[in-house]
């Protein structure tokens, strides 16, 4: 099954896209990327106040930019941030430039893993965190599900597992 190289991870905030993506790194002995990571980085500021400063619109685009150049390294590991696949370009360049993971978690999971996160620019200030993450979730769910090569279910087990599952899933001959 795997011919390409490079390993993306998406799906909605919660879902333990950079903890497991950091374990299958280590596993692997390969490069991690965080996009969100990145963009602060480069910035020197938080996500939050990014977002807060350029708006969506804008820090999209960053997004998308610095996805690009990251993905065309090789040999890497890449979790992305949840909005990220809202962008075509973005979609069409992990679809082809790797193995794309889709990591599918519950809204009751992702409000328990994000409650005390103050990271999330994107929740904080709504009344309704549940109905917004609802809201994502329809619009942003068959977009995870058009590219992903492989699906795999976070709720339940640890970091550590479904990051052994997936490299037994992508690897196995």
């Amino acid at each position: 099954m795997v011919e390409k190289r490079n390993i993306f991870l998406i799906g909605p905030m919660g879902a333990g896209k950079s903890t497991i993506g950091r374990q299958i790194s280590q596993q692997l002995s390969m490069e991690f990327f965080d996009s969100d990571q990145e963009i602060e980085k480069r910035t020197g500021a938080d996500i939050s106040w990014v977002l807060d400063l350029e708006g969506e619109n804008k820090f999209r685009i960053r997004e998308e930019k610095i996805i690009n150049e990251i993905t065309e390294k090789q040999g890497i590991v890449l979790a992305t941030g949840g909005g990220s696949i809202q962008s075509r370009k973005t979609r069409n360049r992990l679809s082809a430039r790797g193995l794309v993971v889709y990591l599918e978690t519950t809204i009751d999971k992702q409000l328990d893993r994000t409650k005390r996160d103050k990271k999330k620019p994107i929740l904080q200030n709504k009344n309704s965190v549940k109905s917004f993450l609802e809201k994502l979730a329809t619009e942003r769910n068959p977009l995870y599900e058009d590219i992903a090569d492989l699906i795999i279910k976070t709720d339940f087990k640890s970091a550590k597992i479904i990051a052994h599952q997936i490299i037994n899933t992508l690897f196995k001959t």
